[in-house]
């Protein structure tokens, strides 16, 4: 993600809006919607030692948006690519939801995820509300509560933030659209690093490429090359967290 926009830039982004509203709406017919894989709610990969459970919550990269099975998004990928780092038995408990924004996986979705014992919640929220023109004070809002009642409910778990995608870069998105959109991911995605710091979840820069092959039909979500590759780095982040712990 690039550097956090000025007070200039931020304040373009408001006088951009009705290019935003025109240039979207353009965008919204043009892009057939994509839905998530069909799943059960949960996977289970085996192993020897402590079981590894996860909870992957949030928006639709958290559904698997962008691929044809389960078992090649993010969510059904990272449990497989851990169990295989770590040796251990992962579970994974999937609740993502496409489209969804921080307000709703807070209200609408966490608390109707069983209190279990996670060991790690992967967050992944933050796009759709930069993408709807959420202000930065609107985010924190509602960002920095959907933190609070993860920790409240799962009080043993380390909370992972995705962080946001610079959306200047998306490939289904025109300029200027991109452009101002990229000023409001990239404001949303400097206040969720403030936010995790301050209350205690963590959020790793994201060294994932914003390449073609990695993005699906749409040219916005995630291909299973991109599921793969965020994975790949999620699992040997988790695996290294472990480590350090002393996890067996």
């Amino acid at each position: 993600m690039a550097s956090r926009p000025s007070p200039a830039q931020a304040l373009l982004s408001w006088f951009a809006l009705p290019v935003y509203v025109w240039q979207g709406l353009g965008v919204r017919r043009r892009i057939d919607r994509m839905l998530p894989p069909p799943h059960r709610g949960e996977l289970r990969f085996a192993g020897e030692g402590d079981p590894l459970k996860l909870l992957i919550v949030g928006d639709s990269s958290a559904a698997g948006v962008g691929v044809d099975a389960i078992e090649k998004c993010f969510a059904g990928l990272l449990p497989r690519l851990l169990a295989e780092t770590t040796g251990r038995p992962v579970t994974a408990r999937i609740a993502g939801m496409n489209s969804a924004t921080s307000a709703q996986i807070r209200d609408h979705v966490v608390p109707h995820v069983e209190p279990r014992d996670f060991n790690y919640v992967m967050l992944n929220i933050g796009t759709n509300d930069a993408k709807n023109f959420h202000s930065v004070r609107a985010f924190k809002r509602d960002f920095g509560t959907l933190i609070y009642a993860l920790k409240a409910r799962f009080p043993a778990a380390t909370i992972i933030w995705a962080g946001v995608l610079d959306l200047e870069q998306v490939p289904a998105l025109p300029r200027p659209l991109s452009r101002i959109l990229g000023i409001r991911a990239r404001l949303i995605d400097h206040k969720g690093k403030l936010l995790c710091n301050e209350r205690g979840a963590l959020a790793p820069e994201s060294d994932w490429r914003i390449v073609p092959e990695n993005f699906s039909d749409d040219g916005f979500h995630a291909s299973e090359a991109g599921y793969c590759e965020w994975a790949e780095k999620a699992a040997l982040y988790i695996a290294g967290l472990e480590a350090a712990h002393g996890g067996k």
